[in-house]
Parts: C-alpha cells; sequence; structure tokens
C-alpha cells in the first residue's frame, strides 16, 4: 500500500477506500508485467494520480499511464543534471523557490519575460528537469506543486504558441494531478490574446487550477494570501521575502540535489516517481512493448 492513504474525497466521485483499490487492481491487471519491472511508476500513489485524471476510467488511465512509462523510459527525464539545462537557468527563468506554501507543496516560480534561448527543445528539458526535482522535494504525503508566474516584461515573443502546448501536454499527459493551483500574476492586457490561443490545449481540470491575480485588485490576491505566508513568499508576488533569485546559489542547490537524487538512486531507495537510470536491458525493452499494448488498447488518443 502506498504512503498515500487511500481516501474518499468529492474529487474521487465518493468512492471508497475498498472501491479505489479495486481500481487500482485493474489498472495494474491492464497494464501487464512492466508493472513488476517498474514498481516505482506502477505504485498505488501513482495509478491514483492516473486513474483520478481519467475521472476513475481504469481502461483510460491504463492507457496514459503506459504512455508515460513509454516516455519515461525514452526521454529519461530523472538523468536530466544542472550540467544539462544550466545555460537555460541563467536568468531565472524557472526555478524552485526555497520556500513552500501553507500546504507544504513546492513552489515553481516562472518569469517567462526572461526567456533567454531560441531553444524549445532545451527549455522543455529544462521544464522538466524543474518539475521533477519539486517532486523530488515533495514532503511526505504531500503530491503536488504551485507554478507562480510573474508576467513582468513579458511578450508576445517571451514565450512561443508551440512552447507552451509542449507544457500543457507533458504536463498532463505525463505528471497527472501533480499541479495543485497555478498563479498567473499581473498579466499584461495582450495577454488575453495569448490566453484564447492557448486555453484550447488545457484539458477543463487544468484550466479551472489556473488564477489570474493582480496586485492592484484587493479581491483576486485573497488567493495568494489564502495558501502563502506573507513572510515566506517573495516580494515580487506581494510577500516580504527579498531574497529573489540567485544563480550562483540556486546552481549549488540544484547540484546538491542532483548529487542526492544519484545516491538516492544508488541506495536501492524509492522516491514518489522516480526509477534510476541505470535502466537493465530488459526494461529497456518495455517500451516496446507499451507501445505495442498501447496500440492494442482502447481508441486512440485520450
Amino acid at each position: 500500500m502506498s504512503s498515500i492513504q487511500l481516501k474518499r474525497g468529492a474529487s474521487d466521485k465518493s468512492l471508497s477506500p475498498v472501491e479505489q483499490q479495486a481500481k487500482i487492481d485493474d489498472v495494474r491487471k491492464l497494464i501487464g508485467p512492466v508493472v513488476d519491472k517498474l514498481p516505482v511508476l506502477c505504485s498505488d500513489a501513482s495509478i491514483l494520480r492516473f486513474l483520478r485524471a481519467r475521472n476513475w476510467n481504469t481502461k483510460k488511465a491504463s492507457k496514459m499511464l503506459k504512455e508515460t512509462l513509454k516516455w519515461r523510459l525514452q526521454y529519461k527525464p530523472e538523468a536530466i543534471r544542472w550540467e544539462d539545462i544550466a545555460q537555460e537557468a541563467e536568468t531565472g527563468k524557472v526555478y524552485r523557490a526555497n520556500y513552500c506554501d501553507k500546504l507544504g507543496r513546492p513552489v515553481l516560480v516562472m518569469r517567462p519575460g526572461l526567456q533567454n534561448t531560441n531553444s524549445p527543445v532545451g527549455q522543455i528539458k529544462y521544464l522538466v528537469y524543474c518539475i521533477e526535482n519539486a517532486i523530488m522535494n515533495l514532503v511526505q504525503d504531500q503530491e503536488q506543486m504551485v507554478w507562480l508566474v510573474d508576467f513582468q516584461g513579458w511578450a508576445m515573443t517571451s514565450i512561443s504558441v508551440k512552447v507552451t502546448r509542449e507544457t500543457a501536454r507533458i504536463l498532463q499527459d505525463h505528471y497527472p494531478e501533480r499541479l495543485g493551483i497555478g498563479i498567473l500574476y499581473n498579466p499584461p492586457k495582450i495577454f488575453e490574446s495569448f490566453w484564447t490561443i492557448v486555453k484550447p490545449f488545457l484539458e477543463t481540470k487544468t484550466y479551472k487550477k489556473m488564477k489570474f491575480v493582480y496586485s492592484d485588485d484587493p479581491k483576486s490576491l485573497k488567493v495568494i494570501e489564502e495558501i502563502f505566508d506573507l513572510d515566506k513568499l517573495d516580494v515580487a508576488f506581494g510577500g516580504r521575502n527579498p531574497a529573489g533569485f540567485n544563480l550562483e546559489v540556486y546552481a549549488r542547490q540544484m547540484k546538491d540535489d542532483d548529487s542526492k537524487r544519484t545516491n538516492f538512486h544508488g541506495s536501492g531507495c524509492s522516491s514518489p516517481f522516480y526509477q534510476s537510470s541505470s535502466l537493465s536491458e530488459s526494461q529497456q525493452h518495455e517500451s516496446t512493448d507499451l507501445d505495442c499494448d498501447s496500440n492494442a488498447s482502447d481508441e486512440g488518443r485520450l
């Protein structure tokens, strides 16, 4: 049984813990033998997130999980290290804050106005690295993170629709139920046109988690006041923490985390969503098996 306890909730369609466990077991059967070869990625907690993302439909959840297992085996997000993405991080356009919200959720600060590269591949790789790092730093019994998006300096050229679409796809398809809330802080008027373009990429659940907050709107600011300790929150978002982003400090922190992750894998331990990058030959073959299984399963892309 996972350390994330099964419980009844409004978002769980009032399924009892016993009913939830039955759904988890059904997904394991649909996934097949790979469950035993990738136990961390097929843990109760992991399967639960995919079930919730697909409204407890076991066929859709198993298909989604199979596609994620295949993606992780091929993309190897857990193997990305600071040296691979250091250039992307130079301006502080995305970073994990040194504080959490009141629920203990790690915070990813995003400043698209500080975009410093033109490579969609590099930008996505860095975002995946940051998401993986946030997950690694989750406290016990917490599965989600917060995204704080600061629009200072943002322009239509700051980020492409292609990167935004790929960001939404990766978050929704491969990290389901990981986003607790996304705060869009002081988006300019021109952002409305961009939002109209990208909104169709977002699933309803994701869309509802995005909150627009304006520093001159006391009502919208309540969102921030409710979830953050203002003494810890960055001054850029109305908090009282003047620390901000320091590349040297952040680089040292990320390298330390990379080292911990390497040691973590080497010790044989398992985090909520990590598997050692040193996959055996049989595990690497699972990518092909999953591809075949996925093509043979239920209809089309879900």
